[in-house]
């Protein structure tokens, strides 16, 4: 356990008792209160998480838009300084290397990459070992940014009215970068739990200024990485390594709108990409319900007439909607809408019908 970092408000967790546990390599809170209690907080109200775990690697220079768009499956090309997009930088095999966020900023010539916690070096590596013959500069910034997410119905009035974030005007998936306090900030209107919110970068000491000042003050309750995952599968956003992954493409995952085929350039895993969409997949990501309250979990074999057919990625009660249901990776032919399946828990097989992957209708604004 020593040899695992600790994320700018470890503090803050430890203060208000949190279940600790490691995380991509990080000490994290996972639940303060109950994860239940607070998913219903984010659902209904606002909630907040340290996601300081979370990387951030900058890409700038004369070829930085030319380079991002090499690496990066979305179309950075003529994006406006302000916007985010989200997108896979893909092997060569059409395998994920990652997903992640990049950002335009004030200076054009500069984007923002933000990147999972568990692949930070890996990342790294990968972003500086394809950018020979790029006239760019590559910055891992991580180790110095923090960040907290702000998510629910009610974020907004709080970023507005608590922090006096000049950030009602924002639209989904966009960012200003502002002053708070004196210091530097991206305020940005993104996140993952399916709700209205805000993701907020900064210095250690702003972050952490920002915590108290929203629990203190704001009373916004405090919300672990149990319900950070709880949130974001009900509303169908993928994890990686559960719903992709260096052997999960995009376009077995059901993401293919994030993989711009018709970009002018090539970018890595274009034509692993390409071809299975015009051949077709022999698997696909699906949802399903169980006609059961036993949970499917992670791993658990999806069989039809006692033959496996693929496995559970993620999978859940659902607390929004009470009931057990799972994404899963199976063969293509047992995937369309309304097909029944079957999950094995344990010794016993429970049956389930394919449905879609998101579970509840995500709020965002846009």
């Amino acid at each position: 356990m020593d040899n695992l970092l600790k994320t700018c408000l470890y503090d803050k967790h430890v203060a208000l008792q949190a279940q600790m546990s490691p995380f991509a390599g990080y000490m994290m809170p996972i639940q303060y209160t109950s994860i239940v209690e607070e998913h219903q907080a984010v659902r209904n109200n606002v909630g907040m998480f340290d996601v300081s775990h979370m990387g951030e690697i900058y890409v700038s220079g004369p070829d930085a838009e030319k380079f991002v768009n090499y690496i990066f499956s979305n179309q950075v090309a003529d994006m406006a300084v302000g916007k985010v997009l989200y997108g896979f930088m893909l092997y060569p095999t059409g395998g994920v290397v990652d997903d992640l966020l990049v950002y335009r900023m004030q200076d054009e010539n500069t984007f923002l990459l933000v990147v999972n916690a568990s692949n930070i070096a890996k990342d790294y590596q990968w972003v500086v070992s394809q950018s020979e013959g790029f006239d760019v500069k590559v910055d891992n910034a991580s180790d110095e940014i923090g960040q907290i997410a702000l998510q629910g119905p009610k974020a907004e009035e709080v970023a507005v009215n608590l922090l006096g974030l000049p950030v009602a005007d924002l639209e989904f998936y966009t960012f200003k970068e502002l002053t708070y306090d004196g210091h530097y900030l991206i305020a940005s209107r993104t996140g993952y739990t399916g709700e209205d919110g805000f993701e907020l970068y900064a210095d250690h000491d702003t972050i952490i200024a920002l915590w108290d000042k929203l629990y203190n003050e704001g009373h916004v309750a405090a919300c672990g990485l149990g319900c950070r995952d709880t949130l974001r599968f009900e509303a169908g956003l993928p994890l990686y390594g559960h719903e992709i992954d260096v052997d999960i493409t995009p376009v077995e995952a059901g993401l293919s709108m994030f993989v711009k085929l018709d970009k002018e350039n090539d970018f890595l895993g274009k034509e692993a990409c390409a071809r299975q969409k015009a051949e077709g997949v022999t698997r696909k990501s699906v949802g399903i319900e169980l006609h059961d309250k036993a949970i499917p979990r992670a791993e658990y074999e999806v069989e039809v007439d006692g033959q496996v057919v693929g496995r559970v990625t993620t999978g859940y009660r659902s607390i929004s909607t009470d009931k057990s249901v799972c994404v899963a990776l199976i063969q293509k032919e047992y995937a369309t809408m309304g097909s029944e399946v079957e999950v094995r828990i344990r010794k016993k097989t429970f049956k389930g019908t394919v449905c879609k992957r998101r579970f509840y209708e995500a709020k965002y604004k846009k």
